[in-house]
């Protein structure tokens, strides 16, 4: 145990905080720097590690989402949009533009029309963005945008433009790196066993269970949200007890492939009618997504032989010469949407609640349900100002003009070029690795390079293959909360997102990562085989034998404007 996770096992051990959130994915990470900015004393658990859970297996947008227009939630995709655009000024090192394309087959005028609304519609929502608006394209634009697209009936194709985080890990550890420069309590791997009351009934805190030192602490808090997604009706099921699960669970999976497609496109599936994606992603293909009634444990969660020949068929409807027999790794999310019944699992809606305990005559603690990706920083803020006021402390957030810690950077590419790689080139990095940095770190990456100034050996590569340096592993430990050997590769450096997952060269990163961390041989072995573990549901299904060529970083800087 480091001497961080140390202090802060004593500190919560020693104080009774404002509020304690449960989960660590990007929601509880968005509550956690909310409440820490507005000056709530806060501590924060995760079970796993920060983005381990469903947060790291969305299709990765950040979109208003056209499927909702079908059911007239018009309401919703206001509210995405307004968040698409706050995002892509506070955090342009991590969300990007992106332009999608959505082809139309087939002559009928109807549909042609049907879209043609909702693509104004779309605009009409999106009325303050400052993206490009839609544009009708032509069938021999569309060919030429994207050659291997299936030409047979094309009429053309509506191209509009929505936003993608590429790194949607470092979009949370972002969050918890806010919140934790603001004073919040921050423990991973440390889960939240049960919740503590008093003699009449309101929750005080949790007991919470260290997963890396074996022993328990109990948390006091003042009020505690459970924000643990798709995990929340088991961890509130003995002060819920008697009444309905608030959750339906949906599973969505997604096959990361070769390279398919230049742009983004959107369409509907031939077999069942929903949407899905071909995004192009950090070099690489990803297609999905699923949409299936789910039971069990989220952490089970996995990729089945009939979601990937659902997702390769209907991928190849739109590419037909597309590489899509090879995959790379799949991934599994668990959906936590608020329970509805007499629907189909593509018709819940996707608006999340937040459920004040307290009108069920259980005060102190404050549930969150259901909610997208690009909607969480508002989730949060609703839920911080629920909080603030319960605790008389109400004062008004800023997040929505706060730039993330690694956002001072103008244009991305920009900075990479006039301010990161001059510093880079200067303490002996290629391009390659400034890059890298720019990439994963934003303006970050400048204390990325302190280190390695201060010790140069620390801008050596942890492998030929890939451009993450020692200095990343230094950071990941020290100042990222990184314990496991997952945590340094996944969700810190995104060595563990390549085509190989970091697998082709497991023994050198173990061994970097193990100097590093003071890991003895033992403690390497058993993170290794540890880490090779937590990859096995993502390479059940895989088609491809890891080799170190296809483990080279792809960059993930947004195109030149």
């Amino acid at each position: 145990m480091n001497a961080q996770r140390a202090e802060t096992i004593r500190s919560l051990r020693g104080q009774t905080v404002d509020v304690l959130v449960v989960g660590g994915g990007i929601v509880g990470a968005g509550i956690a720097r909310d409440a820490a900015l507005r000056g709530l004393r806060v501590a924060l658990v995760e079970q796993h590690d920060f983005a381990s859970g469903t947060s790291s297996r969305p299709t990765r947008l950040i979109h208003g989402g056209l499927r909702y227009l079908e059911q007239y939630d018009f309401g919703l995709v206001r509210e995405d949009l307004y968040e698409r655009e706050l995002l892509l000024k506070v955090a342009p090192h991590l969300v990007f533009p992106l332009p999608f394309l959505m082809p139309h087959y087939g002559a009928s005028l109807t549909y042609r029309s049907k879209l043609r609304a909702g693509m104004l519609l779309y605009d009409l929502l999106s009325f303050d963005k400052s993206l490009p608006g839609r544009q009708w394209l032509t069938r021999e634009q569309v060919l030429a945008a994207e050659p291997t697209m299936k030409p047979d009936g094309l009429q053309g194709a509506w191209r509009y433009f929505d936003a993608q985080v590429p790194l949607i890990e470092r979009m949370v550890v972002e969050n918890v790196l806010d919140a934790g420069a603001n004073g919040a309590l921050i423990l991973n791997h440390a889960r939240a066993a049960r919740f503590l009351r008093d003699l009449d009934g309101r929750v005080t805190g949790a007991l919470v269970r260290d997963l890396v030192g074996g022993q328990d602490l109990a948390v006091r808090a003042r009020i505690t949200v459970n924000a643990s997604g798709p995990w929340l009706d088991i961890s509130n099921g003995e002060i819920r007890a008697r009444r309905p699960k608030a959750l339906r669970l949906t599973k969505g999976v997604h096959l990361v492939t070769p390279s398919g497609s230049h742009n983004a496109v959107v369409q509907f599936a031939r077999s069942d009618g929903r949407l899905f994606f071909v995004t192009p992603w950090r070099g690489y293909s990803l297609v999905g997504t699923t949409d299936t009634d789910y039971e069990g444990d989220p952490a089970n969660a996995e990729a089945d032989a009939s979601d990937v020949r659902y997702l390769q068929t209907e991928a190849r409807q739109a590419f037909p010469s597309a590489p899509f027999d090879q995959v790379f790794y799949t991934w599994a999310g668990v959906r936590a949407l608020a329970r509805v019944e007499g629907v189909t699992e593509g018709q819940v809606s996707r608006k999340h609640k937040v459920l004040d305990h307290e009108t069920e005559q259980v005060p102190g603690i404050v549930s969150v349900v259901g909610g997208k990706i690009t909607a969480y920083r508002g989730i949060a803020a609703e839920v911080v100002d629920l909080v603030s006021r319960k605790l008389e402390r109400w004062s008004r957030g800023y997040t929505d003009r706060r730039p993330f810690p690694g956002g001072q950077v103008g244009h991305p590419r920009q900075y990479v070029e006039r301010k990161l790689w001059p510093r880079a080139r200067g303490l002996g990095l290629d391009r390659t690795q400034a890059e890298h940095l720019g990439a994963v770190y934003g303006s970050l990456s400048q204390e990325v390079l302190d280190l390695v100034e201060a010790d140069r050996s620390l801008g050596q590569r942890l492998v030929p293959s890939h451009p993450a340096i020692r200095a990343q592993v230094v950071r990941a430990v020290q100042h990222e909360w990184a314990v496991t050997f997952g945590d340094v590769l996944l969700r810190r450096l995104t060595v563990g997102l390549e085509a190989d997952q970091g697998l082709a060269s497991l023994d050198a990163f173990a061994q970097q990562v193990g100097e590093i961390a003071g890991w003895d041989a033992a403690e390497c072995e058993a993170q290794a085989t540890a880490y090779r573990a937590e990859l096995a549901p993502m390479r059940r299904l895989s088609t491809s034998v890891p080799h170190a060529t296809a483990g080279v970083s792809r960059p993930v800087l947004p195109p030149s404007t």
